[in-house]
Formats: C-alpha cells, structure tokens, sequence
C-alpha cells in the first residue's frame, strides 16, 4: 500500500491509527479530520487504502465509506464502536467496506491491511482484463463494419471481406484494427 489515507475526528484515533501504520511500514498516511476533509482531499489524490474512524465530527462515517466506493478503487476499512459494528457492516459489507469493531487491536488491523490490500489488486486485475475486452470487443466491431463496407461498396461476400482484412494485415504489417479504420475512413467518410 503506497498510500493511505485516515480520516478520524479524534486526535488519539489519529494518532493510534498513524502509528499503527509505521509499524506495519505501510508509509506516512495523510489524515483528514472529517468527511468534508477526505472527500476535498480525493478529488486532488487516489489512496491505496481509505481508514475511517467513526464517528466523524461531521457524519457518521458511514455514508462516507459508501459514497467512496463509488467514487474510488481504494480499499476501505471503517472503524465502528464494537456495539455498532454488526449493524454497520450489514448495510456496507455488501458495497465492499471492511467494518473492524474498537477497540482494536494490532493483529486484527493488520490481518485486515493485508486482506484489502489483496482484494484490492485481484479488483485491479479483473479491471485490467475488462478494459483489455473490452478494447477487443471495439476491435471486432470496427473489423465488422469494415467487412460490411467491403460487402456493400465492393460487393464482397463476407468471408472475401474476412480474407482481404487479413491479408491487407499481414501484408501491410498493420493490425487488423488499423486496416479497418482505413477502410471506413475510405469508405464511409
């Protein structure tokens, strides 16, 4: 976790939470004091991990844990008295929040690190993957309407047009996505 962002009311929480996180190496975190705080502070930065200590001077605590999630890939841990913390976490273990009950301590707070920090990256592979299929879902209908434009303009059957696409590929050292857009460009423009 490179970096880490506490947002607690209280100065002890604060400085707890601070300490907790040299010890376990993870880096000098930015700390916000409030809800209204944190979120200024996420429109200018992305946090590897979010720690919220509740109840916060200006809210709870909650809505700010669930309206993150929205907003951010970051994982988030919500600190919640230990009377709360059933209840707490039924309305936000769903939207991907972790709800540690206080008092804490350092093993569980570590164990808990560790395992959003796992989800965390397993989150940003499956993200990485979408966006590579989706990429090649793009490609497949840029190749499409190309094969259609060959079929329409020059009367192609579609798998002449499948060929041609290949081939103009292979011998233009180009990508079958870049043989597509000059065709529509030629054609469709």
């Amino acid at each position: 976790m490179d970096k880490l962002l506490i947002v607690s009311s209280s100065d002890q929480g604060r400085k707890f939470l601070t300490e907790l996180c040299a010890a376990q190496s993870l880096g000098r975190p930015s700390v916000a004091e409030n809800g209204a705080q944190a979120r200024r502070m996420l429109i200018d930065d992305c946090y590897d991990l979010i720690v919220i200590n509740a109840p916060l001077r200006d809210e709870f605590g909650q809505e700010l844990a669930l309206g993150l999630t929205q907003s951010t890939d970051a994982g988030i841990i919500l600190l919640v008295k230990g009377e709360m913390a059933d209840a707490v976490s039924a309305k936000v273990e769903d939207y991907g929040v972790l709800v540690l009950a206080k008092p804490l301590s350092k093993q569980l707070f570590f164990q808990s690190v560790k395992m959003v920090a796992a989800s965390r990256r397993r989150l940003l592979g499956l993200q990485t993957e979408n966006i590579k299929l989706q990429h090649k879902i793009e490609e497949i209908r840029m190749v499409d309407r190309a094969k259609c434009a060959l079929i329409q303009y020059l009367g192609f059957t579609e798998p002449q047009a499948h060929r041609y696409i290949e081939k103009q590929a292979m011998d233009l050292r180009q990508t079958r996505r870049e043989v597509a857009e000059s065709i529509l460009k030629t054609y469709e423009s």
